[in-house]
C-alpha cells in the first residue's frame, strides 16, 4: 500500500487548525464604577450589572436603577459589609441579593424595597421575599422585641445575624425552617421559643449567642447539628433545650447538638390548701423542676380563649406560690402555664 506522509500530515494540521479556531475565548468579567458604587457586568446580559461595593459616605442610600446606562439587577455578596449604613432602599430592578450583602451593618435601622420590585418587599423596615414567606434581613440596629408575621415559613440565612440588642423574637407556627447563622451573634437573646412546625435548624443558627440559656420547643425535636447552639470561640455555658411531655426525638437531638434536653414539667397544684382564695387573693402553688422559669397566663373565656401574659415566675426550690390581686375584677378567670 502506498504511503502519503506529507498529505496525511497536512490533513492533521488542517483539522488541528479548525479545532483551534473553534475553541471559545475565555470570558473575562468586566467591571466599572459610578454613582458611589463599584460593579461588575453580568456575563449573561451585558446590559445589566451587579453592585459589588458601596464606595460613598452617605448613610442613607437609595440604590439607583441604572449606573452608566446599565441596569442594576443584583447586589453582590458583602456589597455593603461593615458599612456605616443606616437605611437602604432597593430599586424595582434588583432581582437578586447576595450572601451577607448587608452583613455587619451595625447601624442599619431600615431596609426598604420599591413597591414595583417583583422579588422583594419591606414590612416596617424588615426585608422579605415578595410573597412574605421568607424573612431575609432584619435591620441590625433595631433592638428589643420583634414578632415575625404569621405566614412566614422560613427564616433565611443570616436574617438576624449581628442583631446585638435584640432581646426577644416571637416565631409563628407557620415557620418550618431556620437558616444557616440566622441568629448568630444575637448577644442579648436570652431565650427563644421554637414552634412545633419547625422541622430543621441549619448549622450555626444560634452561633455565639452568648446570653442564650433556654430554648423552648413546642413540638418534636427538629433536625440540627453540633454547630447550632455552641461556639468554641466563646467561653460560656451552652443553652438548655426544654421540651414538652409527649414529644419525641430528644435523646438524639441532645446528642447531635451537644446541649442538654430537659422535660418541661411545671404544674398548677389544685389539691392543696394554697389553691383558691387566701387573704382575699386567688392563688395556687406551681411546682416543677427547680429553677424553671414559667409564664403564668389568664383568659376569661375557654370557649374562645385569648391568653393574656401575667408574669414570669421562677420555681425556686421547685415551687412558687402565685396570687392574683386582680381576680375580683372578672366574673370568671382561668389560668394556665406557658413558656416564658
Amino acid at each position: 500500500m502506498p504511503q502519503y506522509p506529507i498529505r496525511m500530515k497536512g490533513i492533521i494540521l488542517a483539522l488541528s487548525g479548525l479545532l483551534l479556531m473553534g475553541a471559545p475565548a475565555a470570558v473575562q468579567a468586566q467591571s466599572g464604577s459610578g454613582s458611589n458604587f463599584n460593579y461588575s457586568i453580568n456575563p449573561g446580559n451585558t446590559n445589566t450589572i451587579t453592585i459589588t461595593k458601596y464606595t460613598g459616605t452617605s448613610t442613607f442610600v437609595a440604590i439607583p436603577t441604572n449606573i452608566n446606562n446599565l441596569t442594576v439587577t443584583s447586589i453582590g455578596d458583602r456589597a455593603f459589609y461593615f458599612n456605616g449604613l443606616t437605611s437602604v432602599t432597593i430599586p424595582g430592578s434588583v432581582t437578586n441579593i447576595g450572601e451577607e450583602a448587608f452583613g455587619s451593618c451595625l447601624l442599619l435601622t431600615a431596609i426598604s424595597a420599591d413597591a414595583n420590585n417583583s422579588c422583594f418587599m419591606s414590612v416596617n423596615g424588615v426585608l422579605f421575599d415578595k410573597s412574605e414567606s421568607t424573612l431575609l434581613q432584619y435591620p441590625m440596629a433595631v433592638g428589643g422585641s420583634y414578632t415575625i408575621p404569621g405566614g412566614v415559613t422560613s427564616i433565611g440565612e443570616w436574617a438576624f445575624s449581628d442583631c446585638f440588642s435584640l432581646t426577644n423574637v416571637s416565631i409563628p407556627s407557620t415557620v418550618t425552617s431556620i437558616g444557616n447563622k440566622a441568629f448568630s451573634n444575637c448577644a442579648s437573646l436570652a431565650s427563644i421559643t421554637i414552634p412545633g412546625s419547625v422541622s430543621s435548624i441549619e448549622s450555626s443558627a444560634f452561633y455565639a449567642c452568648s446570653s442564650l440559656t433556654a430554648v423552648y420547643f413546642n413540638g418534636n425535636a427538629p433536625s440540627a447539628d453540633s454547630t447550632v447552639f455552641v461556639s468554641t470561640d466563646f467561653n460560656y455555658d451552652p443553652a438548655t433545650a426544654y421540651y414538652l411531655a409527649g414529644t419525641t426525638g430528644w435523646d438524639d437531638f441532645s446528642a447531635d447538638t451537644d446541649i442538654p434536653a430537659v422535660l418541661w414539667n411545671p404544674l398548677i397544684q389544685t389539691d392543696d390548701r394554697s389553691f383558691g382564695v387566701v387573704s382575699n387573693q386567688y392563688g395556687f402553688n406551681i411546682t416543677g423542676t427547680t429553677n424553671f422559669t414559667v409564664l403564668v397566663e389568664a383568659c376569661t373565656n375557654l370557649a374562645c380563649p385569648v391568653w393574656t401574659p401575667l408574669t414570669n415566675v421562677t420555681l425556686t426550690n421547685g415551687s412558687f406560690y402565685f396570687s392574683d390581686p386582680q381576680w375580683t375584677n372578672y366574673s370568671g378567670r382561668f389560668y394556665g402555664l406557658g413558656f416564658p
